[in-house]
This record gives structure tokens, C-alpha cells and sequence, in this order.
């Protein structure tokens, strides 16, 4: 193996864990989960811990009748953000002719 092949793969071999890392970190700053399927990716929002409104939570129960929970503004009046990935065409089974 060649000196430059050896850097180029030692290169890949550090960088995809890092961008990991990263995007985990930024996932987390931003405090928002993700979601991955082979239909949809999905950014939805998280309640943050440091809220001191619910404290992590994400709300609080309302006394009545039928209580509920209220959600608090550190998430709820974020948008989710959903992707759906283009349609693959057909890969056809046999040639047209």
C-alpha cells in the first residue's frame, strides 16, 4: 500500500467516526431527536433539561375534571421537520427488446 493510499484511508477512518460525534453534539445542542427509516428522516423537537418552567419534563398536568398535560413552550412551539427521500425508479427485471 502506497504512503498516499495509507493516509487516504487512515483520513476516512478518523473522519467518518468524528462527523458521528458531531452530529450527535449537534443533535443534543439543539435538542432535537432524530429518526431514520428507509420511508421518512425525522427532526422533532426535545423538552430541554434546563428549562425552568418544566424542568425536563416537557409540561405540566392541569388540575379539572379530565386533567391533561399541558405542553411547555421549550419544544412544543418548535416544528418537527420530516424528509421523505425521493422514489428510486425501477430497476427493470429484463431489457425492453
Amino acid at each position: 500500500m502506497s504512503a498516499r493510499r495509507l493516509r487516504v484511508a487512515l483520513l476516512l477512518v478518523t473522519a467518518v467516526p468524528l462527523a458521528a460525534v458531531t452530529a450527535a453534539a449537534a443533535l443534543r445542542a439543539g435538542h432535537l431527536k432524530l429518526y431514520a427509516d428507509r420511508h421518512r428522516i425525522e427532526l422533532t423537537p426535545q423538552p430541554r433539561r434546563s428549562c425552568p418552567d418544566c424542568r425536563g419534563d416537557g409540561g405540566w398536568w392541569v388540575d379539572g375534571a379530565n386533567p391533561e398535560m399541558e405542553a411547555c413552550g421549550c419544544w412544543a412551539n418548535r416544528p418537527a421537520l420530516r424528509l421523505r427521500p425521493l422514489p428510486a425508479p425501477a430497476w427493470p427485471d429484463e431489457h425492453p427488446f
